[in-house]
């Protein structure tokens, strides 16, 4: 495979990164892609396949004019450009989309089928940016949620605040599966086997909360699981007016990358070793 890594800074670009090494791997500070002149000097004939991990992810910032700018520069115009190359270069491209384009409303899990109703800026603009992935033939759009990396996560910041001695409350009434990124990395390639399309792809197991998963780490940290409380999403953001909605389930149903013959380990094992 001559392989491309774009977004290589963020947590799952690391990790594509690291699953590919004869790939190469460019940061934003590399190759901006909201910069056409940028994508043109590229010599894409020496690649075969394009591995788009780069977005913009400040949900609570798109919400702002400037932000909902660059956030459909980069989660939109950038991945259109990516998909137009890719045509006219016959790429493969891997392109990274997210839980949010859903409303959260689906009972179950969310199938690849479900219906397309993003909640906030952010939202719209990665499912803007999945549409346009989806027009060029060799296209995989993969759908992971609450990833976990080398990186600013969710399990960093719990892992701080248990070792800070703080007892945060945390939000009970969002349900999902973390994503290991060196997991996610492993899965992808193996998506690569299997017909172009749009797969939803996370860590196997039981859904659970983001308090469940701080409690996790709170355990792992060596503080006790009671020291996390329960709040809910409307009680977290009572004093953050211009906070972007969240969906509440964003468990996704995983059966067709499974029949492609991809199962990622079960979240809480994985968590524990990325914790360990």
């Amino acid at each position: 495979m001559r392989a491309l890594v774009l977004g290589a800074g963020g947590q799952l670009g690391k990790a594509l990164a690291a699953a590919l090494p004869t790939a190469r791997a460019l940061t934003r500070a590399e190759l901006d892609l909201t910069d056409p002149a940028a994508l043109a000097a590229v010599d894409w004939s020496a690649f075969d396949t394009v591995l788009n991990a780069a977005a913009y992810t400040k949900v609570d910032a798109a919400e702002t004019p400037e932000g909902r700018r660059q956030a459909w520069a980069a989660n939109a115009l950038a991945p259109a450009a990516l998909a137009r190359l890719a045509t006219e270069h016959d790429l493969r491209l891997v392109h990274i989309s997210t839980e949010y384009v859903f409303d959260g409303m689906h009972e179950g899990p969310i199938p690849e089928s479900a219906q397309i109703a993003p909640l906030s800026a952010y939202g719209a603009s990665k499912a803007a940016g999945d549409a346009a992935v989806a027009t060029t033939p060799k296209h995989w759009i993969v759908r992971p949620t609450w990833v976990i990396g080398d990186g600013a996560n969710f399990a960093r910041t719990m892992r701080t605040l248990a070792h800070q001695g703080v007892s945060p409350a945390v939000v009970a009434d969002q349900r999902g599966r973390p994503t290991l990124a060196a997991d996610l990395a492993a899965g992808i390639l193996g998506l690569l086997e299997a017909e172009p399309g749009t797969y939803h792809l996370t860590n196997d197991g039981e859904p659970a909360s983001w308090a469940d998963v701080a409690r996790l780490v709170f355990a792992a940290s060596g503080r006790n699981t009671h020291d996390v409380t329960d709040t809910t999403t409307a009680a977290y953001f009572a004093d953050k007016p211009g906070a972007a909605r969240r969906p509440l389930n964003s468990v996704l149903d995983l059966t067709k990358a499974a029949k492609a013959g991809v199962t990622l380990p079960d979240w809480r094992q994985s968590l524990e070793r990325y914790l360990a």
